[in-house]
């Protein structure tokens, strides 16, 4: 509250103002109004006409009710700027209480700011006084340890002393021991030397010939076992030779029989069965075609690559080996061929 009055302390004044010059005006009119006669109303000169008394009376009435009229209208007009004077009154009122309780904050902001520096100085003085204290005493303890720590390596620098002296006189001790020692040691170590060279020498001529024993066992094993890996090879070489002679031998006896051409009709008949033929297709079709297939029969690939039909025809029949596909195992295993050509000739 107190921000917003001071921050709007000129607008609120200038309001205040201005509403008590509006309330002076309105009771200044009020006044004038009051005070003012009422005009005199001057006869006019009219022709005489004799009228009706009801007539007269009916233009009396009406001239009272406009009369009446006229008092109510200024009766509200007085009774709005007595309010308007009144509202005037309680802003100016209410302005001046807003104004005179800021000032009162204000000098009560003032009175506990002062007491706070007073109070502030006061602790900052008894806080330098507390350090002044504290650091006398802290000096005095530093001396104090300062004389203590001399002491104590005056002491330590004296025993430190006193042990050197007994460290020396025991490592003169220690050194003639170890001399005598050392000297008898060279003495068993040059005797254990010898002992021990003899030894190896012994031990290096059996290891020598044991050596040579095994070296002339393994030569003799590896060349028993070269003779038998060679004799081994050998006899699986004729072994595979025979084989493949026997295969052969099967398969030209095969090829050479009737079963050749019962395969080739199989499969030339699954493959006419599964083809489609073409319109472009006419009598007398003959196409050399080359098949690629699996163990199983599955086909893997099919060209033609001779043909007296079109290029429709051509297609027709490498999609009826696809077709076809897995074609009919050969009675024989012989008979198998990954790669073969067979000559398609469809009956017409």
């Amino acid at each position: 509250m107190r921000g917003f009055l001071r921050e709007h302390s000129w607008p609120i004044v200038f309001s205040v103002l201005l509403h008590g010059l509006l309330a002076a005006a309105l009771l200044l009119t009020m006044v004038v109004s009051t005070n003012r006669a009422p005009p005199s109303t001057q006869p006019l000169p009219i022709n005489a006409v004799v009228v009706d008394s009801r007539a007269l009376r009916a233009a009396q009435q009406a001239q009272n009710e406009l009369a009446q009229q006229e008092a109510a209208r200024a009766r509200a007009m007085a009774q709005a700027r007595d309010a308007a004077a009144a509202e005037a009154a309680a802003q100016t009122e209410a302005a001046a209480a807003a104004a005179e309780q800021h000032a009162a904050e204000e000098a009560k902001a003032a009175t506990a700011a002062a007491n706070a520096a007073k109070a502030a100085a006061a602790q900052k003085q008894h806080a330098a006084e507390e350090q002044r204290v504290a650091d006398a005493q802290k000096a005095a303890a530093a001396r104090a340890a300062d004389e203590k720590k001399a002491a104590e390596a005056k002491r330590a620098a004296e025993a430190k002393q006193a042990a050197e002296a007994k460290q020396a006189a025991e490592a003169k001790q220690a050194a003639e021991a170890k001399q005598a020692a050392e000297a008898k040691q060279a003495a068993e170590a040059k005797q254990a030397a010898e002992a021990k060279q003899a030894a190896e020498a012994k031990r290096a001529a059996e290891a020598k010939q044991a050596a040579e024993a095994k070296q002339a066992a393994e030569a003799k094993q590896a060349a028993d076992a070269k003779h038998a890996a060679e004799q081994k090879a050998q006899a699986a070489r004729e072994a595979e030779l025979r084989r493949q002679l026997a295969d052969e031998e099967h398969v030209s006896a095969v090829e050479a029989s009737p079963l050749r051409d019962q395969y080739m009709a199989s499969l030339q008949n699954r493959i006419t069965h599964a083809w489609i033929k073409p319109p472009s297709a006419r009598a007398g079709t003959d196409c050399r075609v080359e098949v690629t297939q699996i163990p199983g029969g599955e086909v893997t690939g099919a060209r033609v690559t001779q043909c007296n039909g079109d290029a429709a025809v051509r297609q027709s029949i490498e999609n009826a080996v696809y077709r076809a596909s897995p074609l009919p195992e050969p009675p024989d295993p012989a008979l198998f061929r990954r790669n073969f050509v067979f000559e398609f000739k469809p009956n017409e």
